[in-house]
C-alpha cells in the first residue's frame, strides 16, 4: 500500500499538524487556480499517481507556471497521460496545483525500516531535490532511531550541522521533523519520505513545508486504517503469483511481493528494503516484481518462494538476479541453497531454459553460498556473474540491465550456438 504526492499525502501530514503548501486538485475551477496564482505568484503542477513514484522532477513532470493558460496546458499534458519515470511506465490519475514555495534550501528527509539493524532509521540532507541519489555521505546523514525513545531533537541537530545546513534553518526543522516520527510510528507506516521540504519565511520566522511526500503502509497493521485514507487508492487486484507468495508470510522472514510488470525480463530476488528500493528504481519496467525476502528465511520457505517465482515467471525472463546488501543475520548459504535447488528442480520438471544469472550479495556464509550456486549453475550449463559485498549495488543492477539488453540482442543466440 503506497501513496505519492499531496493529494492524499496532505491528509497524512494533517494528522500530526505538519505544514504543507496550499494546493488544489485537478477538478479545481479556473477561478480557484487563478486565486492561487494571485496569492503566490507561481504554482507547481504535478501529475497524481496512486502508487509511490519518485523522480518526477528529473523526468520533467513537474511544471512551474505563473499564469492560468500555462497551468491549464500543463494539466492537459499531464492528466491521464502515460509517462516514463525512473525506468517505469506509469499513468497519471490526475494532477495537483500547488503553491510555489520560495526557499534557499531543499531538505530531504525519510524514515524507513533497516533490515540490517531491524529497527527504524532516518536520513536527512539539506541538499535535497532531484539529485538526492548522487549525494555523498558528507551531505546525506543516516542514523538509527531507538523505537522506545523516538526521533530526538539532538540527533536531528547534529545531523543537520554535519551536512552543512545553514544555522538559521536548523531550529525550525528540529521543531517540526519529530512529528513525522509520530506519523510513522502511529499509523502503520513502513516508510515516509519528504523530498523536497522547502522553508518559507512567514513574518519573522521560518516554516518548513512538505512539498512532496511518498509513504508506504503495512497492510497487516491495523494502525494503517486509522489514517482514514480511501481504500480505493490502494492496490486491490491481487495476481495469482502475489497471492501464492504472500500466503507464505510468517514470522520467519518476509515474503511479500508486488508484481510490477509480468512482461518484464529480469526476475529479481531482492533481500532488504535498500535492495528493493534501488532495484525498483534502477531496473524500472524490466523488473517482473518487487520484493523483500530478508529476515533470515529458512531453507524450506526460500525454496518455496523460488519455486513459485520460477513457475510463474522464469520462462519470460532473460536474467535471474539475486541482489542484496551485506546482511548481518541472513545465512547466505541457506538462502542460496533454497533458490538454486528450486532452479535445478524446475529444470528437471519443466525442461532447460537458457537464462543469465547475476548475483550481488554479502553476509554470513557468502563464499559457501556462492560455491553451492556455482556448482548448480555449472551443472545446468548456465552463464553467470557473481559480485561480492564490496561491489556497489547500483553497479550490479546496471550490469544486470546491460546483460538483459545483450541477451536479447545477441547473447541468447551465442549461448545456443556454443551449447550446440
Amino acid at each position: 500500500m503506497e501513496i505519492s504526492g499531496l493529494r492524499y499525502g496532505a491528509q497524512l501530514l494533517k494528522l500530526v499538524d505538519f505544514p504543507y503548501p496550499e494546493h488544489l486538485t485537478g477538478g479545481a475551477t479556473n477561478g480557484a487556480i487563478q486565486r492561487l496564482l494571485d496569492r503566490y505568484g507561481k504554482i507547481v503542477v504535478k501529475p497524481l499517481f496512486y502508487s509511490a513514484v519518485g523522480k518526477k522532477g528529473k523526468a520533467g513532470l513537474v511544471r512551474v507556471v505563473d499564469n492560468l493558460p500555462d497551468a491549464l496546458a500543463a494539466k492537459r499534458e499531464l492528466y491521464f497521460a502515460t509517462h516514463k519515470v525512473g525506468g517505469r511506465t506509469v499513468t497519471a490519475n490526475g494532477v495537483t496545483f500547488e503553491a510555489f514555495i520560495p526557499s534557499e534550501i531543499e531538505v530531504y528527509f525519510s524514515i524507513t525500516e533497516s533490515t540490517q539493524r531491524r529497527m527504524p532509521i532516518f536520513s536527512i540532507s539539506p541538499w535535497g531535490g532531484v539529485d538526492i541519489e548522487t549525494l555523498g555521505s558528507d551531505k546525506l546523514h543516516t542514523t538509527w532511531i531507538d523505537p522506545f525513545m523516538g526521533l530526538k531533537s539532538f540527533d536531528l541537530t547534529n545531523a543537520l550541522r554535519d551536512t552543512g545546513c545553514p544555522a538559521q534553518f536548523i531550529s525550525p526543522l528540529v521543531q517540526h521533523l519529530p512529528k513525522l516520527w509520530q506519523l510513522y510510528n502511529s499509523y502503520g507506516l513502513t516508510t515516509i519520505e519528504i523530498n523536497p521540504l522547502r522553508i518559507m519565511r512567514q513574518g519573522g520566522r521560518y516554516v518548513p513545508l512538505a512539498c512532496d511526500i511518498k509513504a508506504g503502509f503495512d497492510q497487516d497493521n491495523p494502525a494503517s486504517k486509522r489514517a482514514g485514507l480511501p481504500g480505493t487508492i490502494f492496490k486491490s487486484d491481487i495476481t495469482a503469483f502475489e497471492q501464492e507468495i504472500n500466503l507464505l508470510r510468517t514470522y520467519q522472514g518476509q515474503s511479500d511481493v508486488l508484481e510490477l510488470n509480468p512482461q518484464g525480463t529480469i526476475l529479481p530476488f531482492m533481500f532488504g528494503g535498500g535492495a528493493n528500493s534501488a532495484a525498483t528504481e534502477t531496473l524500472g519496467n524490466r523488473a517482473i516484481f518487487a520484493s523483500d525476502f530478508g529476515g533470515n528465511p529458512p531453507y524450506e520457505k526460500m525454496y518455496e518462494i523460488a519455486r513459485i517465482s520460477f513457475r510463474h515467471h522464469l520462462e519470460a525472463a532473460n536474467v535471474l538476479l539475486v541482489i542484496g546488501g551485506k546482511a548481518n543475520n541472513t545465512d547466505i548459504y541457506v538462502t542460496f541453497r533454497g533458490i538454486f535447488d528450486a532452479l535445478r528442480d524446475h529444470f528437471v520438471e519443466h525442461g532447460h531454459k537458457p537464462i543469465y544469472v547475476v548475483v550481488g550479495r554479502g553476509g554470513p556464509n557468502l563464499i559457501s553460498g556462492m560455491v553451492y550456486a556455482r556448482d548448480i549453475l555449472d551443472s545446468l550449463n548456465l552463464p553467470y556473474r557473481f559480485f561480492g559485498y564490496d561491489t556497489s549495488m547500483i553497479m550490479t543492477l546496471e550490469y544486470a540491465c546491460r546483460v538483459d539488453e545483450w541477451w536479447q540482442e545477441e547473447g541468447l543466440r551465442k549461448f545456443q550456438e556454443v551449447a550446440r
